[in-house]
């Protein structure tokens, strides 16, 4: 079952209160476009509403009930007249959006109203994009669409200008947390996992991951030898953090887990001791929070991000993280 109004109205309040007033007024638009991070709930509000606009009997004029045959049709994906288009392979291909104008140009199953949902909007081949344009400018008065993308910016101008753009806002952290604890996560591995991604399924994933648990072992050492000599540091490199971070992804982990240590010192420093995620090592970076200034911390920080970009950039991993090593050091994070 999918989330309920209640629930997601805690995770995007904004949105959801917009999304209510449309309801109530009788003004759903005929094309939304729902923008923000993985895991901000686009594509349970997106079918939240489909269960409003469907729902036989809605509670406060809004909410679906979730228990008449629409809502359950459309929560197991069943419903004739709600239609989902996701990427076949690495894009949404001019089929799949020709497929749908051609479903849409017939009477509605069931009833007059139609649904469709788009998701990685962003991912549409450039002959899609310019045959959904085309399905855009010419809207039936009962169908409605929901585009979905995490990356707006690659979507047409011209799509853009015909849709209602809602921004999803990134999960705050606590209650990313709390959502994750209520999921029985321990507090001290929620709270990491709430800095490290917005999406809640790949949050319980990773707190299974013995990858995971390992990559915060080798990132809490390497952060340790950094305050020794630039050899001991370059061991590690060699030794533990090239044979475990290999794909670009796990490299980008790494330098988040690396990045998490040193926000943690600036809590400390600021007397925010209740901020720091990584818990279990608290009375250890207390220690080493005394022996470091706040500036060189955040310079230590904004050489992280700069790595991140140089990985983005398909600069080699291997001469990226040495680089690191090398600057933080010469950076005298540490006296």
């Amino acid at each position: 079952m999918g989330k309920t109004w209640e629930q997601l109205e805690q995770l995007q309040p904004t949105v959801l209160r917009m999304l209510q007033n449309s309801l109530k007024k009788h003004r759903v638009a005929h094309a939304y476009l729902f923008e923000g991070l993985r895991g901000t709930g686009k594509k349970d509000v997106g079918l939240l509403l489909t269960k409003s606009l469907f729902c036989d009997s809605l509670i406060e004029g809004y909410k679906p009930c979730e228990a008449c045959h629409n809502c359950r049709r459309i929560t197991s994906g069943n419903h004739p007249d709600v239609h989902l288009v996701e990427p076949e392979g690495q894009s949404i291909k001019v089929d799949q959006i020709r497929n749908l104008q051609a479903e849409f140009s017939k009477k509605g199953v069931e009833s007059l109203r139609k649904v469709y949902l788009i998701v990685h909007a962003d991912k549409m081949s450039n002959s899609a994009s310019n045959s959904l344009l085309k399905f855009l400018e010419e809207p039936s008065a009962e169908t409605v669409a929901f585009l979905l993308t995490e990356q707006p910016q690659r979507i047409l101008p011209t799509i853009l200008s015909r849709c209602q753009i809602l921004t999803f806002q990134p999960l705050l952290p606590n209650i990313m947390a709390k959502q994750l604890m209520e999921n029985g996560v321990e507090p001290q591995k929620a709270h990491i996992l709430a800095q490290l991604t917005n999406n809640i399924d790949e949050a319980l994933e990773l707190n299974v991951d013995e990858w995971f648990a390992q990559a915060q072992k080798i990132v809490v050492k390497l952060y340790e030898v950094l305050k020794k000599n630039p050899l001991e540091a370059m061991v590690t490199l060699q030794g533990e953090w090239f044979q475990h971070f290999k794909e670009k992804e796990q490299i980008h982990r790494g330098l988040d887990l690396l990045l998490l240590i040193f926000k943690d010192l600036l809590y400390i420093q600021l007397d925010k001791e209740e901020q720091i995620v990584f818990k279990a090592e608290s009375e250890r970076l207390k220690q080493f929070a005394l022996n470091t200034s706040g500036r060189r911390l955040t310079d230590t920080m904004s050489v992280i991000l700069e790595a991140k970009r140089k990985l983005d950039a398909n600069m080699n991993p291997q001469l990226m993280m040495e680089q690191l090593v090398l600057k933080i050091q010469e950076g005298s994070t540490f006296v």
